[in-house]
């Protein structure tokens, strides 16, 4: 039997007493504050997101504080703090009776989706105390308390730990990559230099999508788009797909953020901005390898208008014998490869962490309501 057993078998064999959280907490609205009127300084502004909006010189909050984001797109999220803050477009939480507030704050860590579908307002999303303060917890007596908030802490502390190590493996991998990927491409006199549109077809996608009302992702043939969400969607329409595949791929220029992507599928195209590159001769050029080179390239535009590929064409780049071209392309694509596994990894790590710390939060949390 574990100590939490133990003391639960102790202290309430018969259930407890589940609260409403005005009766058991201090709630209390944040105090208006911009930018522009505050003066910079160390304590985090907590507002609508989920990061800090900025810092300021004072605070109204010290010690444990729970906070809850009042509006915007993470408007219900909810923190814990052990530090003086200010709290701005937020309200605060702390536990009152003899009530641990780190242990409310992992009772509300286990209600966040229900924090969240209290979100009221049509353009800009809203929660206020009253929309949760009615909020019913399980309350065990302190040494329950004070036993549960020992095992979540633990458990997140090993969980931030394990994070740590693997995003720390992931950030000297690419390091190891950039490294390698700088002196393998990294040429003299020895060999030709051409300019970028000698080798590559330029195709300016004449076919769009222009409604998105038809992704699911259910279907099979990815939607590409400019700006930071590469892969829009994913329909299952005939019209305007490109072909593409690992035996003929495509390098994607994006212009809105100057970045290339490897395609080898058939795909459809939301945006102009999407550019379609090809070699012109594989047997001269090897595709992958002016992948890696373009994305080499240390072109920083001088204005923020979208960067058109003929800003590229003029680019003169090493163009070795193929045999060294594939070489370069297959240990290069090792380290992408490894990367890409740790990726994974990395990601599947932390999912089933946080299922398990769910699971764990969830079943350390579900007590027997003590008959009245």
């Amino acid at each position: 039997m574990s100590k939490l057993d133990e003391l639960i078998a102790e202290l309430c064999p018969d259930g407890v007493e589940y609260r409403k959280l005005k009766d058991v907490t201090e709630m209390q609205r944040g105090t208006s504050l911009t930018k522009k009127n505050a003066t910079e300084g160390i304590y985090p502004v907590i507002s609508g997101g989920t990061e800090p909006a900025f810092y300021c010189d004072s605070y109204n909050r010290e010690n444990e504080t729970i906070t809850v984001a009042g509006s915007g797109a993470g408007a219900g999220y909810v923190q814990y703090w052990n530090e003086p803050i200010f709290v701005c477009d937020a309200f605060s939480i702390k536990g009152k009776e003899g009530n641990l507030t780190k242990y409310i704050y992992y009772c509300l860590s286990n209600m966040q989706d229900k924090i969240f579908a209290t979100k009221t307002g049509g353009g800009i999303p809203h929660v206020y105390i009253s929309s949760i303060e009615n909020f019913v917890i399980p309350l065990p007596p302190l040494p329950v308390q004070q036993e549960i908030v020992r095992i979540l802490d633990n458990f997140t502390e090993l969980t931030a730990e394990l994070t740590a190590e693997l995003a720390a493996e992931l950030t000297a991998r690419r390091k190891q990559y950039e490294y390698y990927r700088d002196l393998l491409l990294t040429f003299g006199d020895e060999v030709e230099f051409v300019e970028l549109n000698e080798v590559l077809d330029y195709e300016q996608p004449t076919k769009y999508i222009v409604k998105s009302t038809n992704y699911d992702d259910s279907y099979t043939i990815p939607v590409l788009t400019a700006g930071q969400s590469f892969v829009l969607g994913y329909t299952n329409e005939d019209f305007g797909i490109y072909k593409a595949s690992p035996d003929s791929p495509v390098i994607i220029f994006d212009d809105f953020t100057t970045s290339f992507h490897w395609v080898d599928f058939n795909f459809k195209v939301k945006s102009s901005a999407m550019k379609m590159l090809r070699s012109k001769d594989n047997e001269i050029a090897n595709l992958r390898f002016l992948f890696h080179l373009m994305n080499n390239i240390n072109y920083i535009p001088v204005d923020h208008s979208r960067q058109w590929i003929g800003k590229y064409s003029k680019f003169r780049i090493p163009l070795p014998p193929l045999p060294v071209q594939q070489e370069i392309v297959r240990i290069l694509d090792n380290f992408t490869d490894l990367i890409a596994e740790l990726t994974a990894e990395l990601t599947a790590e932390l999912t089933a962490r946080r299922k398990q710390y769910e699971y764990y939060l969830n079943k350390l949390l579900d007590f027997k309501e003590v008959s009245s």
